[in-house]
């Protein structure tokens, strides 16, 4: 019922053909928070290293620790014990979780800056090209099982193999310390090797619609176990469905919209796409379950806008925001980074 509740806040109307500029200024305002905090991180990495005036470090980039944080939150369900290490990145992880359980995995398609730029790489692809490229089924579903695999991976080492005593020695070991400043040096001082994958993915990317997202991110799986419970869904009216595909043609996850009569599927990111196409009215709709009522995108917009704003809010005034690393701390450690403790296979 408090899922149901949770859109019944505004009186905007329902507009699915301009829900993609809505859509599209929620992913800028992300995009900004993003770069923002990145380069905040690399002024304060600056700064602990002597180079730079004072900046306070940004909790921000704890988002971009996804496995750190898993391991956070089961600890905390073992012990209750919050992280104090990368609070703010436990607190980020929470948050995309219940914004999928909320609004199917609408993370991948509303917030997440590689999707973003994911997509517009298929999108100026299409415009090349005239057209986006798919794998044949059998070898597209191989392909997309790749990214469950990756996650099984990792949530069999951290859900079934790490035990709390396990957990706490990564959470406060050397390494997780300092996993933030790991992972921007690792861009930063990028090998080639490196730098040829992530080109060759992004080249990948024009050719085929959101190809990392699709096949390779376990994070969008996990994302979209969470959706599947989610009490949102794309639904179709074949009363007055015309047939035309227009939905399916739009679908960046390229699901068969046009032949299901509610899209209850893990790739459904709540993109709207498939409505914003369909041109008959009352026919493709994204609603809760039970309920004839579509769900505008402007509410939708604004749901996932509380729901990060809120949960980082409290956060910020409950003291679970902040880590409780000293400044003294990062300068000290920062002295050592190339030391072998500080090289770790996790995040």
């Amino acid at each position: 019922m408090a899922g149901k509740q949770f859109f019944k806040f505004n009186t905007l109307k329902t507009d699915y053909s301009g829900s993609q500029r809505v859509r599209l200024s929620v992913q800028v305002f992300f995009l900004a928070v993003t770069l923002f905090t990145g380069w905040r991180f690399v002024q304060f990495v600056h700064f602990i290293e002597g180079s730079g005036k004072p900046v306070a470090r940004p909790p921000g980039v704890e988002a971009f620790l996804p496995i750190s944080s898993l391991m956070s939150l089961k600890y905390w369900i073992l012990t209750g014990d919050f992280n104090p290490i990368h609070p703010a990145g436990l607190v980020l992880f929470i948050v995309f979780l219940l914004m999928s359980w909320l609004i199917k995995k609408s993370f991948c398609s509303w917030v997440c800056p590689v999707g973003f730029l994911s997509e517009y790489l298929w999108k100026a692809g299409k415009k090349m090209f005239g057209r986006n490229f798919t794998f044949p089924a059998w070898l597209d579903w191989p392909l997309r099982s790749l990214k469950y695999l990756i996650l099984l991976f990792f949530a069999w080492g951290i859900l079934v193999d790490m035990d709390a005593e396990a957990l706490k020695a990564f959470i406060y070991g050397d390494y997780n310390r300092v996993a933030d400043i790991k992972m921007m040096l690792f861009f930063a001082h990028i090998s080639t090797f490196a730098l040829s994958v992530i080109l060759v993915l992004a080249l990948l990317s024009v050719f085929i619609k959101n190809f990392w997202c699709r096949y390779l991110c376990p994070y969008g799986a996990l994302l979209g176990f969470a959706g599947l419970f989610s009490p949102m869904r794309v639904t179709r009216n074949p009363e007055t469905c015309v047939d035309c595909r227009e939905c399916t043609l739009a679908c960046p996850s390229n699901i068969t919209v046009h032949e299901k009569r509610y899209v209850h599927t893990d790739e459904c990111t709540a993109c709207l796409a498939c409505t914003a196409a369909c041109k008959e009215p009352d026919t493709l709709t994204f609603n809760i379950v039970k309920k004839e009522k579509p769900v505008a995108a402007g509410r939708i917009a604004i749901a996932v806008l509380l729901v990060f704003l809120l949960l980082t809010g409290l956060a910020r005034l409950t003291g679970h925001w902040q880590n409780n690393i000293s400044t003294d701390e990062y300068k000290s450690r920062m002295e050592q980074i190339d030391n072998p403790v500080y090289n770790h296979t996790g995040d």
